[in-house]
């Protein structure tokens, strides 16, 4: 494993989950290539486009008052493959809604991708509940 491919995917994957955990939506997005794919367990289609993603995440705030109060990466692996590199950890997410505020457990893995100014771009992601041990 590359030391220095594995230290770009993790400031890369950092930076995500930091723009998620803080609401910085622009920047949690923009660390998504436009044709990212998203494959929830709490949304019964996979997503084809960031764009898509992002137009759900406006309909979850417009109709539930959707919002990340916090976000907690821990038992992180980065497995590196040439210019892409799968990025899998598990997440504690902070949420509220017109109905309340609840931590969900979740686990998630995304799969990074060198663009041509090598950087790390998301390209897919997946997520699904994290039962308990």
């Amino acid at each position: 494993m590359s030391t220095t491919t594995a230290q770009e995917v993790r400031t890369a994957a950092d930076a995500l989950v930091a723009a998620f955990a803080e609401g910085r939506l622009d920047d949690y997005f923009g660390a998504f290539a436009p044709d990212a794919t998203f494959v929830f367990h709490t949304t019964p289609q996979r997503l084809g486009s960031t764009a898509e993603y992002r137009a759900l995440w406006r309909q979850w705030v417009e109709q539930d008052g959707f919002r990340v109060l916090g976000c907690t990466s821990s038992a992180q692996l980065i497995q590196p493959f040439g210019d892409t590199a799968v990025f899998s950890h598990d997440v504690e997410t902070q949420v509220a809604a017109n109905a309340g505020e609840e931590t969900v457990h979740e686990r998630e893995t995304i799969v990074f991708a060198r663009s041509e100014d090598g950087t790390w771009l998301a390209v897919h992601e997946h997520l699904s509940p994290r039962t308990a041990a």
